[in-house]
């Protein structure tokens, strides 16, 4: 959505099974508007189990776009608050007022917010904005605890791929930890190529293609030449959907050099089995693994010996990391 029109919100309140499940539904309907934007979330820390899901829409929903939200749920939906809101990008909306993080070396904040001084802190700058990825959410910020575990754990990483980068985030972590690793980036969403310009920007970070530099390119999954030509890799992350994830394992298999390292989130606790399974059957076992909440953030490698199975680099499906 475009800060020139308008902006609806529909909400649905419900204990936490019942938003993860509708989540779960909203990740299988093949048929939904990518434009018409899905979250869930509690509604306040103090209230673990009452939980919102939360739609935003350019312009007011009529009855099917309604029906097909309240079909998300098992059995009666709960009843749908409607909201016109001022004209805004909902995004930007979604995240206002968000708080700073600290997760092991970094502190992610917006520019509501100033840096922290302090030793050994490298600090990011985040606006909110079109692209996903501000480290507030479980996901991004258990990435960043695990990619902080990786290097403290004597994981050397020369070349590094972002499947589904947002805001570029994970990369210039990475590229923090590692100052001397080559890093493609890569999004679905065009809208994501100026947001992570101007990030790195901001945070100091290097485009382009050589040791400490990163690349910025528009693709699904692995489908795009310079990703394909710079493999294999010694880490690639992927901050994504379950599903995706599951189709996606032999490839991400593949593109990871024998001894390399995956990092995965954007999948529930409850997705996790289907997860490990989809990765075990593709060669890569699981190092160590921290839950955030509900979400599950796995570290994977592949074994330095032996082959692959199914493994591939090729043109993908389409699938979209909105939520």
């Amino acid at each position: 959505m475009s800060d020139e029109g308008e902006a609806w919100k529909v909400t649905f309140l419900g204990d936490r099974e019942l938003i993860h499940a509708a989540l779960l539904a909203h990740e299988d309907a093949d048929d939904w508007d990518p434009d018409v934007v899905l979250a869930g979330s509690e509604i306040a820390e103090d209230r673990p189990d009452d939980w919102q899901l939360e739609v935003w829409l350019s312009h007011k929903p009529d009855k099917h776009e309604l029906d097909t939200m309240r079909a998300l749920f098992a059995g009666t939906a709960p009843k749908a608050r409607i909201e016109h809101l001022p004209p805004t990008d909902w995004v930007t909306l979604s995240q206002a007022g968000i708080e700073p993080i600290l997760e092991g070396p970094f502190h992610v904040h917006t520019p509501d917010h100033p840096p922290r001084v302090e030793p050994g802190l490298r600090n990011f700058l985040i606006p909110a904005s079109l692209a996903f990825g501000t480290g507030q959410h479980a996901t991004t910020a258990g990435c960043l605890a695990m990619l902080a575990t990786m290097k403290q754990r004597g994981v050397v990483v020369r070349n590094l791929a972002d499947i589904g980068t947002g805001t570029g985030l994970l990369t210039f972590a990475a590229l923090h930890l590692w100052p001397r690793a080559r890093a493609v980036a890569s999004d679905i969403d065009p809208v994501c190529g100026p947001v992570v310009a101007a990030n790195a920007d901001t945070n100091g970070v290097a485009m382009g293609d050589g040791f400490g530099r990163m690349a910025m390119v528009i693709g699904a999954g692995m489908d795009h030449p310079l990703l394909c030509a710079s493999a294999p890799y010694d880490l690639l992350i992927a901050n994504i959907l379950a599903g995706p994830l599951v189709e996606l394992a032999p490839e991400f298999a593949g593109a990871v050099a024998p001894g390399g390292h995956v990092l995965l989130s954007g999948l529930l606790t409850t997705q996790e089995p289907a997860v490990r399974a989809a990765y075990a059957r593709a060669g890569l076992r699981l190092a160590a693994r921290m839950t955030r909440g509900d979400w599950s953030i796995l570290w994977l490698r592949r074994r330095r010996f032996g082959g692959v199975r199914n493994t591939r680099v090729g043109t993908l499906p389409e699938w979209s990391k909105r939520w």
